[in-house]
C-alpha cells in the first residue's frame, strides 16, 4: 500500500506554508467565527425513546514532561488527584456515582485497576465498583464509551469515566528466562535445588526486557510508522514543523487566556504546586529545522519538535444521564451523542483512524463535515495529522481504501485544535480521550456553537470519533 500511496498522494498535498497560514487564520479570526457559529441554529440529536447522556463536568491534572515534577508519583496517585479535582469542581458527594471506569496504556502492576486504587485513595465509597480498560491511546474514550453504555443500558445514572498515565516509571521486566528461574526458586522445597538454579544463571540472564512503544504485529514503532506516513503522503519536514508550531503558539495562547479550565492544580508531595502543562513551549522554524530525525535515520521527516512527547497526567469526566445530572441541580456542559470505532490494517494504515471513523460517525448522527463547529483530533504527530487531513480530502484514497464514492473533505482550520493539542499539552496515552472531550464542550460554550467532533488514532490500527452537542445554555 506505501508504494501506492506513495506515487497516488502527491497530488494532495495541502497549499505551501500551509501551517503559517493556518496559524494566522486561526489566531486572527476567533472573533469571527464566533459570530458565525452564534448566529446557527440546527436540529438537536436528540431520538425518541432514547436517553439523553450528558457531560456534566471534566478536569484534568497538568500534562507534564515525564521526568519532572510527577516524576516520583505512582500512577493512583494522578488518577486519584483527577478524582479529587472532579469531586471538588462537582460538589458531588462521594457516594453519588453508581461506577468508575480509567483507561490507561502501561499498568503499574502493584495497581492492575488502577481505577479501583484510585476510587479509594479519593474517598468514594467502597461500594462503588470500579474498572480499568486499555485500548492504547483511546483508552479514556473507551472508558467514556463504556459509561455511556451503561447509562444508556440503565445499569447505572452516573459514571466517573477518566485515564492516566505515568510515562517517568514503568515497569521494566527481567528477562524470560530470568523470570522463570525466580518462579522456580519460588517454589523450590531444598537447599540443593535452590543452588541448582541460583547456579544456572549466567550474566545473560540479567538484562533487562526494557519497554518500547513498538507495534506488537509489526514490530515497528509508532514513530517509524508517522514518517512512512508522511513520506505516503508527500507531508514534507516543513508541513510537520508548521503544524507543530500552529499547535504550540495556540496552546500558549490558550494558557495565556485562561481557556485551559479543565486544569486543576496539585500540590505535588514534597515539590510545588503544579498548576499548567509544562510541555507548551512555542519555538521557530528555524530552531525546529536543527533537529535531527528521530525515527528514520537519516532521511526522516519526524523529529522531536514535531512529534508528541513522552508526559505524565490523569484526566476525569462525569458522565450522566440528563434526567439525573438535572434532579442533582446540575448544568450539564454537553450531550454525548454518536460515536464509532474503526480498525484497520496496523502496518500502513496505523495512524489513519480520523478519516476512516470521521465519515462514519457523521452518517450515523445525519451530518454532514459543515454542521460540525469544534473539531479537536488527537495529535500522534504533525505529520499523522497532516497526512489524515490530506486522505480526508482525497476521492482517491475514499475511493481505493474506504470503499466510499468520494471524499469526507477536510474540516476547516478556524475550526481544528483552536486551544492546542497532543503536541504541545502533552498525550499521556491514558487520559487523552477525557481532554479531547472536554475540550470540545468548553470550547462549544465559549463560541456558542451546536456541534463537536473528537477523532483520535491508536495503536494497533484503531481510531475513534464522537458527535458531541452543546447543551441549551
Amino acid at each position: 500500500m506505501t508504494s501506492m500511496l506513495l506515487n497516488s498522494m502527491w497530488s494532495c498535498s495541502v497549499r505551501p506554508s500551509w501551517g503559517l497560514w493556518c496559524v494566522a487564520r486561526s489566531l486572527s479570526t476567533t472573533a469571527q467565527i464566533q459570530a458565525q457559529v452564534q448566529t446557527k441554529s440546527k436540529k438537536t440529536l436528540a431520538r425518541p425513546g432514547l436517553k439523553n447522556i450528558v457531560l456534566v463536568e471534566g478536569v484534568r491534572t497538568p500534562f507534564l514532561v515525564s521526568g519532572t515534577l510527577f516524576a516520583d508519583l505512582m500512577p493512583h496517585d494522578l488518577a486519584r488527584e483527577s478524582l479529587l479535582g472532579l469531586l471538588q469542581r462537582t460538589g458531588i458527594s462521594n457516594d453519588a456515582v453508581d461506577y468508575i471506569i480509567y483507561g490507561t496504556v502501561i499498568q503499574e502492576v502493584k495497581t492492575n485497576n488502577v481505577a479501583r486504587e484510585a476510587a479509594l485513595g479519593a474517598g468514594f465509597s467502597d461500594k462503588i465498583p470500579a474498572h480499568t480498560v486499555t485500548m492504547a491511546c483511546i483508552s479514556s474514550n473507551q472508558a467514556i464509551t463504556s459509561a455511556i453504555g451503561l447509562i444508556a443500558s440503565g445499569q447505572c445514572d452516573g459514571v466517573v469515566a477518566g485515564g492516566v498515565e505515568l510515562l517517568s516509571d514503568v515497569p521494566i521486566r527481567h528477562s524470560r528466562r530470568m523470570r522463570k528461574t525466580m518462579l522456580a526458586l519460588n517454589k523450590a522445597k531444598t537447599l540443593g535445588q535452590r543452588l541448582s538454579l541460583i547456579g544456572s544463571i549466567r550474566p545473560v540472564h540479567l538484562m533487562p526486557e526494557l519497554p518500547s512503544v513498538v507495534e506488537f504485529s509489526t514490530n515497528e514503532t509508532m514513530g517509524h510508522s508517522g514518517d512512512r506516513l508522511a513520506a505516503a503522503f508527500g507531508v514534507s519536514r516543513a508541513e510537520q514543523d508548521e503544524y507543530a508550531l500552529r499547535s504550540h503558539t495556540l496552546a500558549k495562547k490558550a494558557q495565556d487566556d485562561g481557556l485551559l479550565e479543565d486544569v486543576v492544580s496539585f500540590k505535588v508531595p514534597g515539590r510545588d504546586i503544579v498548576s499548567k502543562d509544562n510541555g507548551v513551549r512555542p519555538s521557530s522554524l528555524e530552531q525546529m529545522a536543527k533537529l535531527k530525525p528521530a525515527f528514520v535515520k537519516p532521511h526522516g521527516t519526524v523529529t522531536a519538535a514535531n512529534s508528541s512527547f513522552m508526559t505524565d497526567g490523569a484526566s476525569a469526566v462525569l458522565v450522566m444521564s440528563e434526567e439525573k445530572a438535572l434532579a442533582m441541580g446540575f448544568k450539564p456542559k454537553a450531550y454525548l451523542r454518536d460515536f464509532v470505532y474503526v480498525s484497520q490494517d496496523p502496518k500502513d494504515q496505523l495512524l489513519l483512524g480520523p478519516t476512516y471513523a470521521t465519515p462514519k460517525v457523521l452518517e450515523r448522527a445525519g451530518l454532514s463535515l459543515n454542521d460540525i463547529d469544534v473539531f479537536e483530533f488527537h495529535e500522534a504527530f504533525a505529520g499523522q495529522i497532516v497526512a489524515n487531513l490530506k486522505a480526508m480530502d482525497s476521492d482517491w484514497f475514499a475511493q481505493t481504501y474506504m470503499g466510499r464514492k468520494s471524499k469526507v473533505g477536510v474540516p476547516p482550520m478556524e475550526k481544528f485544535n483552536l486551544w492546542g493539542g497532543s503536541l504541545s499539552l502533552g498525550h499521556p496515552f491514558g487520559a487523552t480521550g477525557c481532554r479531547l472531550v472536554t475540550t470540545v464542550a468548553n470550547r462549544l460554550r465559549k463560541d456558542g456553537g451546536q456541534y463537536g467532533l473528537v477523532a483520535a488514532c491508536a495503536a494497533g490500527g484503531q481510531g475513534h470519533a464522537m458527535v458531541i452537542e452543546a447543551y441549551p445554555q
